[in-house]
């Protein structure tokens, strides 16, 4: 029928009516909220570019752990801040790490707390960079076995799933094979598949103390001029063992989400980043926009554009808001 026996606008003359037929939903629990851990911390150090975003030290992360909880968030996502560093990122490997602890911490206060644990070396390593150097550039290879040997020590530590953020090729299938070496075959690898080399990046650098000392990303991370390529690194990655799959960032790539999440139709996360975040909260402070307005709606659209979960930093915030409606 066509207009007037068609009225589309019938379904959306009412708050009740428009909740009857909506499409995509919103829900605390497909919330992940991204946590640094500073080592040496006692309490809470704000974190300048991320306005409502604090290093935590272990002593906080109990109390953090219960308002997740409290809120119904899907979990929580893990970066160290170590206090030293070297060239090959030992703090990372070691047992005893900063997120290692961490990850105890959380378990001991609430057990049922879903913890993903970033694996990665930049926190770690004296350079900034993802993986062993040679020269100026990252030795791909000979980053795989420190890489692998950091998610067996996450999960043999706790951590429900391992996040391997660094872009090396081959690393997931080295990180599966570590894991299930060491028993851990229950363990399931959720990689950040398509990472592109992006300016959104840049409080998140400040946040982690991990921005390189020379040099960029852009020999490992992906070209954002590039699609076709992101399902080829989403491909291989499943073809080595992983479990679900990262897109970021998420709302300049709301394209690329959708076609990974089509295509593969394997669990698929956004990673809603710092700059994302920091932009909005920029523009809500100046009054150019309602943030908790913007804020819904981004992370609707990313819910629609295929997101089965998104990492945000707005996570807290976010579930109250729903939980208020």
């Amino acid at each position: 029928m066509a207009f007037p026996e068609s009225r589309l606008r019938r379904l959306r003359r009412s708050p009740a009516i428009r909740d009857l037929v909506a499409e995509t939903l919103l829900d605390p629990g497909d919330l992940i909220l991204p946590i640094f851990v500073e080592e040496g911390l006692s309490g809470r150090r704000p974190i300048t570019a991320m306005p409502g975003v604090d290093r935590l030290g272990l002593d906080e992360l109990a109390a953090e752990a219960e308002t997740c909880a409290a809120l119904g968030l899907g979990g929580m996502l893990l970066f160290g801040v170590p206090e030293h560093k070297d060239l090959r990122g030992s703090g990372a490997y070691d047992d005893k790490g900063i997120v290692q602890r961490a990850i105890g911490e959380i378990k001991r206060s609430v057990p049922e707390t879903l913890v993903i644990a970033d694996v990665c070396l930049c926190e770690y390593t004296s350079h900034g960079h993802c993986g062993v150097m040679d020269g100026a550039d990252v030795d791909n290879d000979q980053s795989l076995p420190l890489i692998a040997r950091t998610a067996a020590s996450l999960a043999g530590a706790g951590a429900d799933i391992v996040a391997p953020s660094d872009m090396m090729d081959g690393r997931v299938g080295a990180i599966r094979s570590e894991l299930d070496r060491n028993k851990l075959q229950a363990t399931p690898i959720a990689s950040y598949a398509v990472k592109y080399a992006s300016a959104f990046y840049g409080p998140f650098r400040d946040a982690a103390d991990s921005t390189p000392a020379f040099g960029d990303r852009k020999g490992y991370q992906m070209d954002f001029r590039n699609g076709d390529e992101a399902l080829r690194e989403a491909r291989a990655d499943v073809d080595e063992g992983a479990d679900l799959l990262i897109v970021k960032p998420a709302l300049p790539y709301l394209d690329i989400l959708h076609r990974v999440k089509t295509d593969l139709a394997v669990p698929t996360m956004a990673y809603h980043v710092s700059g994302e975040y920091s932009m909005l909260k920029a523009a809500a402070h100046q009054g150019f926009l309602d943030e908790r307005a913007a804020v819904l709606e981004s992370l609707t659209g990313l819910r629609r554009g295929g997101a089965d979960a998104i990492i945000t930093y707005s996570a807290k915030d976010a579930a109250a808001w729903l939980r208020s409606l």
